[in-house]
């Protein structure tokens, strides 16, 4: 059960985390600290019982690692050695799923399928590539060798080597041609939505008429807010009959109107109306008026 190439496998996923994490310190903290490297533990013994044909104890594996760590895996995935899960909580990965070596993977992960299909229905991911936090990978597709995939972004199309892809539903805005790159340079990631937006603003702006035409509409909108802040006019409003009750309470300015005699929204004169009407006590009134 513990053979060679298990051992070789582990000990790639140890030395991963010194070169992918700089919060790494010392080899103790990462044996007792990382529940990544605890749920691929786990996994590589579970997978080797479920390619054995071992029942239920490789899913009770899957499960019990899941509890301790966040981290769910099937056993029957397949994984590459040097792979760093960082974080962990939340990462889902799927019954078919395929992992290339030295691949990091976020937290909020799913490599997931999109149907009841049998068979291969999960993702295939190459070697070095980088899942951002809380991406959906989903169906059988392939992502080829150095991809990297945006935070938050949903892919559900094969993606080439080398690329980098973002959005829902994820697309290619940038191809490298260089190679691997590194996977911690999250800030390096380009905007895909920038060029658009320069490009829409650009084609919506014209000298002459198109200024004009912002100004008057400008105008028009500011004019339609300033009619809508005027105070409330003096006038004989609708008032309900138990109004009478109080005397009405000059110069007292509230957010429905100006004065307390003044006129008052059609809910204003409703909750005012209720009020006197079940007898309640005349600080409530104060209190609607206050409003």
């Amino acid at each position: 059960m513990f053979s060679n190439a298990l051992v070789r496998t582990v000990l790639a996923d140890f030395k991963i985390i010194f070169e992918r994490d700089p919060a790494a310190r010392n080899w103790i903290e990462v044996l007792l600290c990382y529940p990544g490297l605890h749920a691929l533990v786990i996994h590589r013994l579970a997978h080797r019982l479920f390619r054995w044909g071992l029942p239920v104890i490789p899913r009770l594996m899957s499960q019990i690692a899941r509890l301790l760590t966040g981290v769910e895996i099937h056993p029957g995935a397949t994984l590459g050695q040097g792979i760093f899960i960082d974080h962990g909580m939340g990462v889902v990965i799927g019954e078919t799923a395929i992992i290339g070596d030295y691949s990091l993977i976020y937290q909020g992960v799913t490599l997931g399928g999109t149907g009841k299909e049998s068979g291969k229905r999960h993702p295939t991911l190459g070697s070095n590539v980088v899942v951002g936090a809380g991406a959906k990978v989903l169906g059988n597709i392939k992502i080829s060798d150095n991809a990297r995939i945006g935070a938050g972004s949903v892919v559900l199309r094969d993606v080439p080597a080398d690329c980098t892809v973002v959005g829902i539903p994820g697309r290619v805005v940038y191809r490298s041609g260089m190679g691997k790159l590194d996977p911690l340079a999250h800030g390096e990631m380009p905007d895909s939505e920038a060029k658009g937006d320069s490009d829409a603003v650009g084609s919506h702006r014209s000298p002459g008429a198109t200024g004009g035409a912002a100004q008057s509409s400008g105008a028009a909108s500011s004019g339609g807010r300033d009619r809508h802040l005027q105070p409330v006019a003096r006038s004989s409003p609708c008032r309900s009959p138990q109004d009478g009750l109080r005397p009405p309470r000059s110069g007292h300015r509230s957010l429905l109107g100006w004065d307390g005699d003044l006129a008052r929204s059609p809910l204003h004169q409703h909750l005012r109306f209720n009020v006197f009407h079940i007898g309640q006590a005349p600080e409530l009134v104060d209190l609607l008026e206050a409003v």
